[in-house]
Order: C-alpha cells, then structure tokens, then sequence
C-alpha cells in the first residue's frame, strides 16, 4: 500500500494532481449534477477554461440561467454550457432529464454525480418513498447512470462519483433492516449511509463493467474539507454553527473539484480507489487517499445493487 501512495504522489509531483496538468479538452463533454453551486461550477469553470462542452443537470432553472450568464460573461459568449432541468429527489424528473441528456448529447466523455445533500436535520422522505439523503445521494444518481450508460459506453467515457469521507462515519454498512432510518433517526448516520451507498455502487459497478468487459470506467473521489454550500438549506443550527468554525480551516470550492476534474481527464487511475486531498484527507496534495475495506464489500454491494434496482424500477443490463 505504502509503495502504491508513494508511486501516486511521485506521479503527480509533491503538489499533487492540479488542473495544469490539463491539456485542451475541445471536443470533450461532461455532464455534471449539481453544478450551480460549489465544486460543481468550480468543476464546470474548470471544464470550460479547457474548451469543453458541459451540459449542468440542476434542480433550479433560474439559478442555472443565472449561472451560465455569468460563466458566458467569464470565458466568452462562445462557451458551450447548457443546462437541463432535474431534481434528484423526483425519480421521474430523473428519467425525464436522462431521455432529454440521450436526445441533445451526442457524446458524454464523463458523467460528474456531484450534487448532494447533507446532515438533513429531520428524517424527510422523498416523493418516492426514500429517505431523503439516500433517495438523492444514492438512488437518483444509481437511476442516472443506468440511463445514460450507453451513451458513456459509445463514448468509451467515465462515471466520476464523487463520495465522502463521511461515508466512515455512522454504522459503515448498509442499513438494510431500516433504509430510512425510521426507528431513530440521525442527521450524521443517514448521510454517512447515502455516501457508502454511492461508493458501494461505483466499486461494484467497477466490478460488473470489468466481468463483462465494456470500456466504460468509473471512479471515486471525494471534495475534502471545502468552503460550499452543502449544509445551507438542510442542517440544524449546531451543524452550522460547527461547520463555521471548522470552515476557516477548510479549502476554497475550486480545490475541492480538482479531484473531480482529475477523475473525469486523467489517464492512467485504477479501479478499486478512492482520491482527493491527501492532508488528513480533508486539504492539500490531490491523491490516492486510504479506502476503508467495507466499501468494497461485494456481498453487501450485491444486495444493494439489487435493492437499488428495485427501489428505481431499473433493470441494469449488466
């Protein structure tokens, strides 16, 4: 292990991955959701500083048309960025978005499942039927990436999941007997699940892929420690408050989606990984971070692929 992070860090010099090592990206697209705000636009201004295509998939359209104003006043009115409508919490406005994506975008060279919400104060359920983390975190993106598969797969393209360290966190394992936490609900616990969820899926997705031997591959990070606005509309006022404090400590929005950008362009990363900042995991040098074995349980992925596909009424041909 220690070899493999020292031949990592080597590889990316002693500042880690940064967006220098980019070269031109025209003639690329990435589909990124949840890119209005934080490392999402981060991720998208990067994109399109390289001459990519991005195509946003947000909940809010005036926030969207508001946000590729001011992207098109930043890089030219040439900037190819779109957006198309989708909340994650409305499985259908999932379905509705994928067959507009499949309509409008030729090719997909990565698909960034970016958006998230966190430490949701009060147990909600999602019109679905989900808890409300798990429902948008987990399900809606596991929904999305069975919809746009075969486009990514035309593509020879990339699912770049990008999951948290917070997925340590709470019971490290899936919750099977209690998804939506009903019996004792906890901010922490149902958001740390959503997250091992997500990572669950793409490291047996990783798994599936390679058995039958298609061309797509996926890849995890996680953002660190990064100044968004993640907990804004969904945390209690002790997280804030918390959050505020830690903040001063945490790094900007921009370099929280470089270990994003780096698992939608970089050659050459392996499967069964997990990158991002390397200083406490939270900031610093982009790199090979330490990946806890649960989340690469496969009889636990099992049992949660099949639930997932259940849960969204997705049959994966896999």
């Amino acid at each position: 292990m220690g070899n493999h992070i020292r031949g990592n860090k080597q590889r990316f010099g002693a500042k880690g991955w940064t967006p220098e090592r980019l070269g031109s990206l025209a003639g690329k697209t990435y589909v990124i959701t949840g890119a209005s705000s934080g490392t999402g636009l981060e991720a998208t201004r990067i994109f399109l500083s390289k001459g990519a295509k991005v195509v946003m998939l947000n909940r809010n359209a005036n926030k969207s048309k508001d946000t590729i104003s001011s992207l098109k006043r930043e890089f030219g009115s040439h900037a190819d960025v779109t957006f198309i409508q989708m909340d994650l919490a409305v499985l259908p406005s999932v379905r509705e978005a994928a067959a507009e994506v499949m309509e409008k975008v030729p090719r997909i060279d990565a698909l960034v499942c970016n958006a998230a919400i966190a430490q949701v104060a009060q147990q909600e359920i999602t019109v679905d039927g989900f808890e409300s983390q798990l429902g948008v975190n987990h399900l809606a993106h596991f929904l999305l990436c069975g919809l746009l598969f075969e486009r990514m797969e035309e593509s020879r393209g990339r699912i770049v999941v990008v999951g948290s360290n917070g997925y340590k966190m709470g019971d490290q394992r899936i919750r099977f007997e209690d998804l939506n936490f009903d019996k004792n609900y906890s901010p922490w616990s149902s958001y740390a699940q959503s997250k091992l969820a997500q990572m669950m899926f793409a490291y047996e997705l990783q798994r599936r892929i390679k058995a039958v031997g298609k061309s797509v591959q996926v890849l995890v990070c996680h953002p660190g420690a990064s100044r968004t606005n993640l907990l804004q509309d969904t945390a209690n006022t002790f997280q804030k408050t918390l959050w505020s404090v830690l903040s001063i400590f945490a790094q900007s929005a921009e370099k929280g989606a470089w270990p994003e950008v780096m698992c939608a362009t970089e050659e050459g990363l392996e499967d069964a990984k997990y990158y991002g900042p390397t200083t406490f995991e939270m900031v610093g040098p982009v790199g090979e971070c330490t990946l806890e074995a649960f989340a690469l349980n496969k009889e636990m992925a099992d049992k949660l692929w099949t639930l997932s596909e259940q849960k969204t009424s997705l049959s994966w041909k896999l």
